[in-house]
């Protein structure tokens, strides 16, 4: 019988800081949403961006420090939930509703599809595969805002079509790979997922100047990971 290992004062410090960097995200959330009421809608979108980067980091953190193993009756995943879905559902959710992008007899409807496929989403069994990829479209509400709101020019009608096919798009089995922990391309995939962030950052420091380079780019980082899907998809892991 294996005998638990016991972790000294420093060692759990660590792992709590770990946990409380996680949770820093719902900070970032509630910031964005007093952003959004004050209609200042680049803030409210950097603090979405420095949210996703706290998720994309905080799991190396609780690798190295094995928060596991060191607060093994705290559960990082549970608490990594609650944070991404109101930073990338909620508060996305509410950006678009604020903003104004759908029709005013569409709105409620477009809100409330998006946060009843989202916590289904979260709901179902399988929600990311043995590969490390989300089976359907993930809660990337935050990023659909971004899109939606800083990069393309769409009409009111045609970010209602977005919202519709990205809902259907949870629930069909198509595989996106979940950028630090990609199997395959994963150089060039974590490349990617750096250049996309600092060319949000950059859209955002410009904004409310538009800079078609940028635009140009942040759409190629789009089809990037919209290829790597569809090889992901339809061919067999590596």
């Amino acid at each position: 019988m294996d005998v638990p290992i016991k972790y000294g004062f420093g060692r759990k410090c660590m792992a709590y800081l770990v946990h409380a960097f996680t949770a820093s995200g719902l900070i970032a959330g509630f910031l964005a949403v007093l952003a959004i009421n004050q209609k200042d809608w680049r803030l409210a979108m950097i603090y979405l961006v420095v949210a996703l980067v706290i998720d994309g980091i905080d799991g190396t953190f609780a690798r190295l420090v094995k928060v596991k193993e060191v607060l093994p009756k705290i559960d990082g995943k549970t608490i990594d939930y609650v944070v991404d879905f109101v930073n990338y559902a909620v508060v996305p959710t509410y950006f678009l509703y604020m903003a104004g992008m759908f029709p005013v007899s569409l709105a409620i409807p477009c809100t409330s599809l998006i946060l009843l496929v989202s916590a289904i989403y979260y709901g179902k069994e399988g929600m990311v595969s043995d590969d490390f990829c989300f089976i359907g479209f993930p809660v990337l509400w935050n990023l659909t805002a971004f899109y939606l709101y800083f990069v393309l020019d769409f009409s009111l009608a045609g970010n209602v079509f977005v919202v519709f096919i990205l809902a259907v798009l949870h629930f069909i089995p198509i595989k996106i790979p979940y950028p630090s922990q990609s199997t395959r391309w994963k150089t060039l995939t974590i490349i990617m997922t750096i250049l996309g962030i600092i060319i949000y950052a950059a859209i955002l420091y410009f904004y409310p100047q538009n800079n078609n380079i940028l635009t140009i780019l942040a759409i190629l980082v789009l089809l990037y990971f919209a290829v790597l899907s569809l090889v992901e998809t339809f061919r067999k892991p590596v």
